[in-house]
């Protein structure tokens, strides 16, 4: 017993060393100098000006970033300036994982991004993500980061099992001029490299059950909302039920809620599918996590808004029916 204190209490000096490393002054400095000029780079990604504006800017930015990273005990520094790159980590903060898009004025976007590994020497661990989302057919793939299905991530759920780590990435791909989705799928590690995918999403338990997936995604239409988050009073991936409002299943772009809601409970390291989750009218403030907004200009990127959001004067939110 007096063994295992002793390492236990070994343990948590180690890990609170560990965190307590940060930039020295001099790194701090330089630090805050990148991120001035990440800043200004990162809007030009943005909203620069043409095809050839946001790709000289995307140009730019990438070396420059990972030149930030490369300063030790970068992990510690937030970037918390780039308002147009989400940044998210997971609960236990072993990495975090930056993600942006560059949309085209043809209205279609590609996304970019890479992951921070958090290392106990402060050296530089990085996995640049490349998206592959324009060439894959079979969007239900397990994946390297060479081969990454691109998109904006907005959450991340952390979940231990069998001695394992599962992280639940949630993203957002505003697609293109009809349709934009939502996707959730599991991260995991392998030898030390990330992983994207997985069999973790589980129709089993539905009165017709189909295939295991390794990656959900919901398409909609391009002026509509809908829901994909976690709901932590729910302790459950909550995401909007959809239908086509013209009656033709085959378009994804003409899909819109129709105000039920699905979701995934974790069960047994998997996500377990639940067909109906509010059977009574949803209470205030009980409801799905906020969508990502409509008007792409209006956002900031890292903390999704519901398209109501944005609206003067509030409406009143739907109450369903008692079944």
């Amino acid at each position: 017993m007096a063994k295992k204190s002793l390492l236990s209490l070994l343990l948590l000096l180690a890990c609170l060393l560990t965190h307590a490393q940060q930039p020295d002054a001099a790194a701090l400095k330089q630090l805050k100098h990148d991120q001035d000029t990440l800043q200004v780079l990162s809007m030009d990604i943005f909203n620069g000006k043409g095809d050839d504006g946001r790709e000289r800017a995307k140009d730019a930015f990438i070396p420059m970033l990972v030149r930030a990273l490369k300063t030790k005990y970068s992990f510690r520094f937030p970037f918390d300036s780039l308002k147009t790159i989400s940044i998210q980590y997971p609960q236990d903060s072993t990495f975090r994982i930056f993600t942006w898009a560059l949309e085209r004025e043809n209205g279609f976007y590609r996304h970019f991004g890479a992951i921070q590994m958090n290392t106990a020497d402060g050296q530089l661990k990085l996995f640049p993500l490349f998206d592959a989302s324009d060439y894959i057919t079979n969007t239900d793939t397990i994946a390297d980061n060479k081969s990454w299905y691109g998109c904006l991530y907005y959450a991340v759920i952390h979940r231990h099992y069998f001695n394992q780590e599962f992280y639940t990435l949630f993203g957002w791909d505003a697609n293109n001029p009809r349709s934009q989705k939502k996707i959730v799928e599991m991260l995991t590690f392998k030898n030390g490299a990330p992983v994207f995918g997985g069999p973790f999403f589980s129709f089993a338990e539905d009165s017709t059950p189909k295939p295991t997936r390794n990656r959900f995604i919901i398409e909609y239409k391009k002026e509509s909302t809908a829901t994909l988050n976690y709901n932590k009073e729910l302790d459950m991936i909550v995401y909007d039920h959809l239908i086509s409002e013209t009656n033709e299943p085959a378009k994804k772009f003409t899909y819109v809620s129709d105000m039920d809601y699905e979701g995934f409970k974790w069960q047994a390291g998997k996500w377990m599918h639940v067909n109906k989750i509010f059977h009574d009218a949803i209470p205030m403030g009980k409801g799905a996590p906020t969508p990502q907004p409509l008007d792409q200009k209006k956002k900031i990127m890292t903390q999704p808004k519901s398209a109501e959001d944005y609206q003067e004067t509030p409406k009143k939110p739907v109450q369903k029916k008692k079944q």
